[in-house]
């Protein structure tokens, strides 16, 4: 076989090229650490770094939804819990206001307090998150939730709340809205409510009720006429919905219990003749009306006992209502704890993962540096000795022989 000298040249430098390739391909690994240097390298694992990578960043997003989701609801839960200690307290003044050793003044001292206290829970609905943002406005972040009003206040913000995704497929809500928290707080026993009229001249205390048969229940409206002539007092039972008479006629026991459609209450006293007492479904209503409620009545004089008898009922309804306040808050609190504790096990699950994800891109990616090292060593000589035989091959000549 002949070969031509501009041959020998051409495989020569081929062979050193490639060396030199191979060699500088191997220095910029360790100089990276990394095993590869393009997709061409390894087609496969490429795609799976690319995989693992977009599922990484996916990850990274829910951990910093997860955070801000935290500091969002450790707001509310702050918030909340000032409100629970705020309705506490107003119990307290409630219950004090009953005892029959104040006088009317004592009262109204007790109710300039609980105009102080419906002032601080007002403050907290209007409260804002460390960005500067109404936390209980819903999506109206920018727009004070509660303006005061005669009846307390009324809220003016809207019935969003913010979700962000804080795993794949789940979506966790870390607002509340006011009217949700502050508002639709169901009235008396949260089934129905018992009240005595206004006018009523006699002394007639009406309790609670409970609730004796739910499939009964008609969810109409009931009124309790009372009669009395002479020493005998009975009461007529009307339903107000359909404009009927349940029952005329009944025989009053102070104490006893007077049912009607599933339910029943009782009445103590004296009920005067034209007294009367209504039974109906549970509203809504908010802890702000319910707190200025109370201080009307706390406020009214209470010097003649129908008057006394007045404040009792007036007192006791409203005890019934901040019951209610109260146990609504905190089911939203213990709502809004069980979702941290759903966070704080999204936070193990993600920093775990993230973990997995690192581990997969090293075994993927990082460079093997024994092995590396080791190459280049290799790859150096080999360049060396095509350099050195090349310079010998390219050297012969007929001419170095005479």
């Amino acid at each position: 076989m002949r070969v031509s000298t501009s041959l020998i040249y051409q495989l020569g430098l081929d062979s050193i090229s490639r060396g030199q390739g191979d060699l500088v391909r191997t220095q910029q690994q360790l100089s990276l650490g990394q095993r590869l240097l393009a997709p061409a390298d390894d087609p496969i694992a490429s795609v799976q770094i690319l995989q693992t990578e977009q599922a990484q960043g996916r990850n990274s997003q829910y951990s910093a939804n997860i955070g801000a989701s935290k500091a969002s609801l450790g707001s509310y839960e702050s918030s909340l819990a000032q409100v629970t200690a705020e309705l506490q307290s107003i119990r307290t003044l409630a219950v004090n206001g009953g005892s029959g050793v104040l006088s009317d003044s004592d009262r109204a001292a007790l109710a300039t307090e609980l105009e102080g206290r419906l002032q601080h829970i007002l403050g907290i609905a209007n409260g804002k998150d460390s960005a500067g943002h109404y936390l209980y406005a819903g999506f109206q972040v920018d727009t004070q939730p509660f303006v005061v009003s005669p009846a307390g206040a009324n809220y003016v913000g809207d019935q969003g709340q913010v979700s962000l995704q804080v795993a794949s497929g789940r979506e966790l809500e870390s607002s509340e809205n006011g009217n949700a928290i502050f508002e639709r707080i169901p009235t008396g026993n949260g089934t129905f409510t018992t009240t005595a009229a206004v006018s009523n001249a006699g002394t007639g205390l009406v309790s609670g009720g409970q609730v004796t048969n739910l499939a009964a229940l008609t969810g109409h409206t009931y009124t309790l006429q009372f009669s009395v002539v002479g020493a005998t007092t009975t009461y007529d039972i009307l339903d107000a919905t359909t404009s009927s008479v349940v029952s005329s006629g009944n025989a009053y026991q102070s104490g006893g219990t007077i049912g009607v459609g599933g339910l029943q209450a009782q009445i103590s006293g004296a009920p005067a003749n034209g007294d009367s007492f209504t039974i109906a479904p549970s509203g809504n209503q908010s802890m702000f009306k319910t707190v200025q409620d109370l201080v009307q009545t706390l406020r009214t004089p209470a010097n003649t006992p129908s008057l006394r008898t007045r404040l009792a009922n007036g007192l006791n309804s409203a005890l019934q209502n901040i019951d209610q306040a109260l146990e609504h808050v905190l089911v939203t609190r213990s709502s809004v704890g069980a979702r941290l504790n759903e966070l704080d096990a999204l936070t193990a699950d993600n920093d775990s993962r993230s973990l997995q994800y690192q581990a997969t891109l090293s075994d993927l990616r990082d460079l093997d540096y024994n092995k590396a090292l080791s190459d280049f060593a290799r790859q150096q000589l080999a360049l060396e000795a095509a350099q050195k035989s090349f310079v010998k091959v390219t050297g012969l000549t007929l001419f170095n022989l005479t």
